[in-house]
């Protein structure tokens, strides 16, 4: 199943539920813009690489659009759809006056020079600097980009269009990026994951952690869980699954991840095979790699209680179903991962402002807006008696809705 597919069907079900016409399903399912550019730039060795880069903007019924850019082998226009669409409904469901976008190039960044980088992100930036800005479309950094590839961006598109930082957020501290961008993501992870144990009358001691995915977010939130007394005993990478039952020294995991950028060579825990991690016997699984990890050849294996999404899209829709039957908890990617762009609007808040926030100021603000925004969707579950992915699309789809009624589009 096409990542745009999944993301349709979950939509679908929360539209079924709330009775949307097909007029209005047609206005919110439909992206405002599409845009394929070609990337020619100059690599090390004198030769000009061509690739392809996108940037889908999906609605704006809310405020401009806001969603990252990622460079991956495995970026095609059906996935950057797929996440535009989620971006609408993760900006929704936790209240931003935000809409969705995403995009990205089909490139390994690994295989890249420094240089060879640089020279990629500007020629990007030609080919669609027009069509983003800080009222428009605002990016910011994804799976394979970072901050300085933000800074690149915004010095890019200054040359176009004159000074103004809030035309992407996750930049560098130093160049009016907020603090706590990086951590901010993961952090609201393990803050939610407190939060669902919780309310499944679970402690944190006895809540055994296995995290798919070592870098950005899936680092932070093992920090987070760690100091929050959860026994993380497995964590994983492109490298392999590391576990011990009884717990990893997770302020050793993570000297080791910080220098050597990978899991390899981790001298606790025993290694397995990194697909091995879904299937372990954990009480809270948290996958937050790649999509489409939980589907049809795996879901009977899974033994968590409580899965908590801070990939995008790693249940597919029959597994989804098949879990949720089997009282497992999921809790979705579109409130999950949104401490990334809770953040990233503070940002865009504080370059708009000319005024820097505190990191206690960041933090307090982040903890507050996902939390109200739990409390929403796990209200809404238990109102209506659905499942929590169900009541955040309802929940989203119902503030986007109102939002095109006003404007007066569905006349």
């Amino acid at each position: 199943m096409k990542a745009s597919q999944a993301t349709e069907y979950f939509f679908r079900k929360a539209a079924d539920r709330l009775e949307l016409t097909d007029r209005m399903r047609r206005l919110l399912l439909t992206p405002r813009r599409e845009v394929t550019v070609q990337v020619a730039f100059e690599t090390d060795s004198g030769e000009v690489e061509t690739l392809l880069g996108y940037r889908v903007q999906h609605d704006n019924s809310r405020g401009p659009m806001k969603g990252g850019l990622r460079y991956h082998p495995e970026v095609d226009i059906d996935e950057v759809r797929s996440l535009a669409s989620l971006m609408t409904w993760k900006t929704a469901v936790v209240n931003l006056p935000y809409g969705g976008a995403k995009g990205g190039v089909a490139v390994d960044p690994r295989r890249l020079s420094r240089k060879e980088l640089e020279r990629l992100t500007r020629a990007f930036v030609d080919g669609i600097h027009d069509v983003i800005g800080p009222d428009t479309d605002i990016p910011a950094p994804d799976m394979g980009t970072s901050h300085e590839v933000m800074a690149w961006i915004r010095n890019q598109w200054e040359k176009y269009h004159g000074f103004n930082p809030a035309v992407i957020t996750g930049k560098p501290v130093e160049e009016y990026g907020a603090k706590g961008r990086e951590e901010a993501t993961g952090r609201g992870v393990g803050l939610l994951c407190v939060k669902a144990i919780k309310r499944l009358g679970m402690r944190p001691q006895d809540c055994r952690t296995a995290i798919q995915g070592f870098g950005n977010v899936g680092s932070h939130a093992a920090k987070f869980l760690a100091e929050s007394e959860f026994p993380v005993v497995a964590v994983s990478d492109i490298s392999g699954c590391y576990y011990n039952p009884k717990g990893l020294d997770m302020p050793q995991v993570l000297r080791h991840a910080l220098q050597n950028r990978t899991l390899e060579g981790l001298p606790c825990g025993e290694k397995l095979a990194g697909e091995q991690l879904l299937t372990l016997d954990c009480d809270l699984l948290i996958p937050a790699a790649l999509g489409g990890v939980i589907h049809e050849g795996n879901m009977d294996k899974i033994k968590a209680k409580l899965i908590v999404e801070a990939a995008n899209g790693p249940t597919l829709p029959s597994a989804d179903e098949y879990l949720s039957d089997q009282g497992v908890t999921i809790l979705p990617d579109i409130l999950v991962n949104a401490g990334g762009v809770t953040v990233s609007y503070f940002e865009w808040v504080q370059n708009r402002q000319h005024y820097r926030w505190s990191l206690d100021r960041v933090r307090q603000e982040l903890d507050r807006t996902l939390s109200d925004a739990f409390e929403s969707v796990w209200q809404q579950s238990q109102d209506k008696q659905i499942d929590l992915r169900t009541a955040a699309f309802t929940l989203a789809i119902e503030r986007v809705k109102r939002a095109t009624e006003l404007h007066g589009l569905t006349h």
